[in-house]
């Protein structure tokens, strides 16, 4: 289990994680052309501000020497951090709707692994609630990209597999 110090930094870095992901699908929608996957990244980077708000809740607590949310989820986005470095390395110089699909699902997949580990190391029910919350909403992060990757590259999608059963 870890101690107060560590479940702290935890949570300071799952801000800072959030808060990279929702610069990530904020950046990319920009560059989509598909307007179904600008949609789907719009709704997961207002989803990631939402995951940021609840570990900056858990994080602040008291401490009315920390910023406000607002003034840390507007500060420009940290290009250093895995989320957006990746975005650059991955996408920027040959950026397509697939790709950034193909890297979000990734991303979101390691994410939902990383939560999953955490929640199990904290001994606190209400900050291993905030965890395991959003371990489950990013895995229906990873579950929406794949919808909407499938539906984009011409797939069957998955409420149409009973008709290919059947025929």
């Amino acid at each position: 289990m870890l101690n107060d110090i560590d479940v702290k930094k935890a949570l300071a870095r799952s801000v800072q994680t959030e808060k990279n992901a929702m610069n990530f699908y904020e950046i990319a929608a920009k560059q989509m052309k598909n307007t179904d996957a600008v949609k789907t990244f719009e709704l997961l980077a207002r989803e990631e501000r939402e995951h940021a708000r609840h570990f900056f809740d858990k994080y602040r607590g008291d401490d009315p020497l920390l910023p406000s949310f607002d003034e840390f989820i507007n500060a420009a986005p940290d290009q250093e951090g895995e989320w957006l470095s990746d975005l650059d390395k991955t996408l920027l110089a040959d950026f397509t709707d697939r790709k950034a699909m193909e890297l979000a699902m990734q991303k979101e997949q390691r994410l939902e692994e990383s939560l999953q580990e955490m929640a199990t190391k904290i001994e606190d029910p209400e900050v291993r609630a905030v965890f395991e919350e959003n371990a489950k909403s990013t895995h229906n992060h990873y579950v929406l990209i794949e919808s909407e990757y499938a539906r984009l590259m011409g797939m069957p999608h998955e409420t149409d597999i009973d008709t290919f059963v059947r025929e």
